[in-house]
């Protein structure tokens, strides 16, 4: 580690313990919260990410400690396991009115000493975080850092120009990251949009390219739905159009790689849940697959080979002409299933009802969705590639072994 140097991190910045609750108290100011999942689930807090913060109040005291300013790193210092302390995410914007909440530590770099992006790479190496696995405490089924504990983290750092250079290379392949999740979710909207248009609002194209309901199209009542649908649509319960998955290969989540010539599928929250190298497991993308989380109620549309989780996941196909699969992955997502509570949900989900359009609409609007979801496919997979680049990287870069030109 050439001319690099050891301190406590109390020597480079000012670490504070937050203690700003959820509570709304009359006479105090109004602020957003960035509170622990905020922190635990995101790299950085901008402007953005800040838009759905939850509204509390505090005193001048805590608005003062705790207004988060640009080039801050928070960490989170409580949880059930040692795998969920000391997560870290930057602070990319100034705020006027964001706090961070309780259960979290707010670190202010000095900015002659410490850059808050190198801070926050440094955080995330295995010997930070093994560093707050050692040293944390607690009783019972709780683990905690404390202030001393924060305050004493060894940080080898060298001179600010490299931290600033080093963290602007990591920074900005999260940032492609973060820009391509961004695009893929303006993708799913807008395939919504036309969604929501056509078949809730059945202003699809009629045969003048005219909105159809809008425009004088007949529509007649149906029994099932309870409301009109556009004449010469029909309905059908879910579970007479579904065809079985031919491949009933599942991986065992101990055999699920970090890496592989697979990616796996499960019903988790997580897109990928990890690989595979059994290529005999593999399910391939000629047609999208839907699949179902049966615990989960998570909807993930795959169209790329894959192999499927042993964990309940369910793959849908549809069986019928009249039913693209884009266009049923969009009505499967407006089914509602939260009143069967923590059960099997397969099985109620295939007594609801779906609409079969004439088979021309389903089409056109397949071919209209279809781009959107490759888009979303290969940023899917660049940045699972820019990922592993930079995790590659990150303890190379954190020790000196590599450079930065």
């Amino acid at each position: 580690m050439h001319n690099w140097k050891e301190y406590k991190l109390n020597d480079l910045a000012v670490v504070q313990l937050s203690n700003v609750d959820k509570k709304t108290k009359a006479n105090e100011k109004t602020v957003r919260l960035c509170n622990y999942t905020d922190v635990y689930k995101n790299a950085f807090i901008n402007n953005e990410k800040a838009q759905n913060f939850m509204v509390a109040t505090c005193n001048d005291n805590e608005f003062k400690k705790f207004l988060l300013k640009e080039g801050q790193v928070a960490i989170t210092k409580d949880s059930e396991t040692t795998d969920d302390i000391g997560v870290p995410t930057y602070i990319a914007t100034s705020f006027n009115d964001v706090l961070l909440g309780y259960h979290l530590s707010l670190i202010t770099p000095n900015k002659n000493k410490l850059d808050g992006k190198f801070l926050y790479y440094y955080l995330n190496t295995k010997q930070s975080k093994l560093y707050f696995t050692n040293n944390a405490g607690g009783s019972g089924q709780r683990c905690s850092l404390s202030l001393v504990c924060i305050k004493s983290t060894p940080v080898n750092i060298p001179d600010l120009d490299t931290q600033k250079t080093i963290s602007k290379f990591l920074f900005d392949l999260d940032a492609k990251i973060e820009l391509n999740n961004r695009i893929n979710a303006e993708l799913e909207a807008m395939a919504k949009t036309i969604y929501d248009y056509w078949f809730v609002q059945f202003d699809f194209p009629n045969e003048k390219g005219e909105p159809y309901k809008s425009s004088g199209g007949k529509m007649v009542y149906n029994n099932q739905l309870k409301s009109e649908i556009p004449e010469g649509w029909e309905v059908e319960q879910i579970s007479k159009i579904l065809r079985s998955e031919k491949n009933t290969t599942k991986i065992l989540a101990s055999n699920i790689l970090d890496s592989g010539l697979l990616p796996v599928i499960d019903q988790s929250t997580e897109f990928i849940c990890g690989f595979t190298d059994d290529i005999s497991a593999r399910i391939q993308s000629d047609i999208p697959r839907i699949v179902f989380g049966d615990h989960t109620r998570i909807l993930k549309l795959i169209n790329f080979d894959f192999a499927r989780g042993a964990d309940g996941t369910q793959i849908l196909l549809s069986n019928n002409s009249r039913l693209s699969q884009l266009l049923f992955y969009h009505q499967l997502l407006d089914i509602d299933l939260s009143n069967y509570g923590y059960a099997r949900h397969f099985k109620f989900l295939k007594e609801h009802y779906v609409l079969l359009p004439i088979e021309s609409i389903s089409l056109m609007y397949e071919s209209l969705s279809k781009p959107m979801y490759d888009m979303i496919k290969q940023n899917i997979f660049e940045n699972m590639k820019l990922t592993q680049l930079r995790d590659w990287l990150l303890p190379m870069l954190m020790n000196g072994q590599v450079k930065v030109k």
